[in-house]
């Protein structure tokens, strides 16, 4: 919330519509159910932002130019720490994408283990949420090789990497709603909502119009991010999923506007200290004050760039201890190309090695064998097809990340 000394980021607040709703006659509700969820109800009319002039006040420019800093030094220090062409570490860079996707997830409380998503991973996993969670990763991915155009088209395939990964929505994946949808109330209508979308018509332009609002830069990128992605989500374009692809979008403008180029630094993390401010800020700014979003942003952002060192000097110390553990074993040896892996992918089984690194499955078994001996990796159970080996110290890095959030 703005605080009364502190001036707003004025922007237009959101216009409403008037409507009606009647229950459909087959939904399965009780006589009051439908009483009570019959009646007039206001849909959202998202005010064109793609001209927006902004009058940022002078200290809040002073928090975004800081936590821009910081996410800079974060990309820096990972540039130097990870290192685009270092096979050591450079897996890295991969964990920090599954962290921010697995905090975004959270905030929609979707919460999986580092265990369970590495299972995942290697086609091993057994729980919905994890295979949930990686469709978000896959919407990552999507994210920042969409980040070039900030297009129509990328904006699609990102949701369609998401939602095709979630049971029972394939066939709303990758396409505009042509339907209503709704925040809280009832799942049968959208009269005691907390939120009610733009009719479907009004999507597509609403969408098309922010995507012209992310193609400026003269911006500061933080503020651009916090208002496209607070437009996105009073949009709700899509019929599931909004939140989590409306957080992709995010590092999809950080990399388009070369403010991070190595790294994926974990914003919903940061987010994720504080969901009811987050989404207090929301509301907010479709009352017509963008102040406390981007504050929100500010601070996910700074939290990100000391968590996210944190989190890389954590990983590089497990890879330390994994070296000193492999001392004795000579240079050539696959265990040390095994090894970086292990960031990426914490737990392996025979088939990811032969598929990742082009190993014969003697070879592979020669390389875990080593690594299991000197104590880098332990055999767990879990593996439906074959035996699967974990690295503790890596998964436990990640979980202590994980409820570092929870404990906030």
């Amino acid at each position: 919330m703005t605080d009364a000394h502190e001036l707003p980021l004025v922007v237009p607040p959101m216009g409403r519509a008037s409507h009606y709703w009647l229950p459909d006659d087959d939904a399965y509700m009780s006589r009051t159910e439908r009483k009570r969820g019959t009646g007039p109800y206001e849909s959202a009319v998202p005010p064109a932002i793609a001209g927006l002039q902004l009058a940022i006040p002078h200290d809040l420019v002073a928090d975004l130019e800081e936590s821009a800093r910081m996410l800079g030094e974060l990309d820096a220090y990972a540039a130097t720490k990870l290192g685009v062409k270092d096979r050591v570490l450079g897996p890295m860079s991969s964990i920090l994408l599954r962290t921010e996707s697995t905090s975004s997830s959270q905030i929609e409380n979707l919460t999986v283990g580092a265990k369970n998503l590495a299972l995942q991973e290697i086609g091993e996993g057994k729980s919905n949420n994890a295979a949930v969670v990686v469709g978000n990763v896959r919407a990552m991915e999507a994210a920042l090789a969409w980040s070039e155009h900030l297009d129509e088209q990328g904006l699609l395939a990102m949701h369609k990497a998401l939602l095709s990964a979630q049971f029972g929505w394939e066939a709303y994946a990758g396409r505009f709603r042509n339907e209503l949808v709704w925040i809280g109330g009832s799942s049968h209508g959208p009269v005691h909502a907390s939120h009610v979308g733009p009719q479907p018509e009004l999507v597509e332009p609403a969408i098309l119009d922010m995507l012209k609002f992310l193609q400026r830069d003269d911006l500061p990128v933080i503020v651009q991010c916090a208002i496209a992605h607070a437009q996105f989500e009073t949009i709700h374009p899509f019929a599931d999923g909004n939140g989590r692809v409306g957080r992709a979008l995010v590092h999809a403008v950080l990399r388009n506007k070369g403010l991070v180029r190595n790294v994926t630094p974990p914003v919903s993390a940061g987010l994720l200290t504080d969901t009811s401010r987050y989404f207090h800020a929301l509301q907010q700014y479709r009352d017509g004050d963008a102040r406390p979003i981007a504050m929100c942003f500010t601070s996910a952002c700074r939290y990100a760039s000391v968590t996210g060192i944190r989190l890389i000097d954590a990983l590089e110390h497990q890879l330390d201890e994994s070296r000193e553990a492999l001392r004795g074993v000579r240079a050539g040896a696959t265990a040390w190309n095994v090894l970086p892996l292990l960031i990426e992918q914490p737990i392996i089984n025979r088939e990811y090695l032969t598929v990742k690194l082009g190993l014969t499955q003697k070879t592979a078994d020669r390389a875990i064998d080593t690594l299991t001996k000197y104590g880098v990796l332990t055999e767990i159970m879990g593996g439906r097809r074959n035996a699967v080996w974990a690295h503790q110290g890596i998964l436990q890095v990640l979980d202590d990340y994980a409820a570092q959030l929870r404990r906030r």
